[in-house]
């Protein structure tokens, strides 16, 4: 079944050459992901959202991209922005692939312990018959042969090692463990680093022969690479010594199996870890998202300086103000900026120039 795009090949030999350009440090202008969010589509049975999983796990793969199939169509994409479709199941959903109990509602999705015990009775395995693992692979499998070179297909939000950890075992038990069961944790973290890999490599090994390359939920592309956007919300509650313990390792051994590989900082609370991130040689770029109830992301120039000094990519989620103020401040390169914007295209074009001209 066909796609009709309104996205050619001239489009896509465009918006790589400058996202390879922008990894190789030698784009001399920011990216700009402009996408105008789609409103008003439902699929027959109202299972439409932002949430995969909010889909019956027994209605057919093809009639779940049915409804996605109507979303890419209805889209734009300005700027560098592409089409691009993720598997939403949650944030952290190897968890679910490990035997926690997923919690699904319109909006979210969450998880919970499916049982209680001792840490040092926990032995996450793989598990090939799990039946969220084989949802996301049937979807994403589907996906890529669907579509085939017309659509980027995404990783599901795989998670990180704590965080997959937490919902193992409850936030605030994991808590506790870090201080009465540290040698258990670390023990754990590195389990599930192994199998987080290994669910990476399962993933790519049906995505990349597409030949778009690698996108996880977070709008970075790798367009003939391995790229993620690692994280660890966990680490919001814990301290830098902490998090050089139980963290760091996770994400050397990542970035050590990606060519792209991204870090999701989100919130204030992470800021004393940044020094430690940016140490990391192989992490490409730190995505900042200041939190809820935080000033936006141009209100925090020394944060993006820091990125930027440090050798780091730096991509952010603003509004057309936004990019204006940080390209006027620090100008544009290394940067990538997100941007959902519902304005007629004259006025969207209008605005892709004159950033260009800011930043020259």
């Amino acid at each position: 079944m066909g796609i009709d795009l309104r996205f050619t090949d001239r489009d896509w030999a465009r918006v790589e050459e400058a996202w390879l350009a922008w990894w190789a440090g030698e784009l001399n202008r920011p990216l700009l992901i402009i996408e105008p969010p789609v409103q008003g589509l439902q699929l027959s049975g109202g299972y439409a959202g932002n949430f995969t999983s909010n889909f019956p796990l027994e209605l057919p793969a093809d009639a779940v991209l049915d409804y996605y199939q109507q979303r890419l169509e209805a889209a734009r994409y300005y700027g560098d922005a592409f089409p691009r479709w993720w598997p939403n199941f949650g944030p952290g959903i190897v968890a679910g692939f490990l035997g926690a109990t997923v919690k699904c509602a319109p909006d979210t999705v969450w998880f919970e312990p499916a049982q209680d015990g001792a840490i040092a009775d926990l032995h996450p395995a793989y598990d090939p018959e799990n039946v969220w693992w084989r949802r996301v692979q049937d979807l994403t499998r589907a996906a890529v042969q669907r579509w085939g070179d017309r659509v980027a297909v995404c990783h599901t939000d795989l998670g990180g090692n704590l965080d997959i950890l937490a919902s193992l075992r409850g936030t605030q038990t994991l808590l506790m463990d870090l201080y009465d069961s540290p040698e258990e944790v670390a023990r754990l973290t590195g389990e599930i680093t192994r199998l987080w890999l290994r669910y990476y490599d399962e993933l790519a090994a049906d995505i990349l022969p597409a030949g778009r390359g690698t996108t996880p939920w977070a709008p970075v592309w790798s367009p003939r690479g391995r790229c993620y956007m690692l994280q660890s919300d966990f680490a919001y509650m814990i301290s830098p010594e902490m998090f050089v313990r139980f963290v760091l390792p996770d994400l050397a051994t990542c970035c050590d199996a990606l060519d792209h590989a991204f870090y999701h900082l989100d919130g204030k609370g992470q800021l004393v870890h940044l020094d430690a991130l940016i140490a990391l040689e192989r992490l490409r770029g730190i995505q900042w998202v200041p939190g809820d109830g935080n000033p936006p992301p141009e209100q925090w120039p020394a944060v993006l300086k820091r990125i930027r000094d440090g050798g780091k990519l730096c991509q952010l989620f603003v509004t057309p103000e936004g990019a204006r103020a940080i390209v006027r401040a620090l100008g544009g390169r290394g940067f990538a900026f997100y941007i959902e914007w519902t304005l007629p295209e004259d006025e969207i074009n209008g605005f892709l120039r004159t950033l260009a001209l800011e930043d020259a």
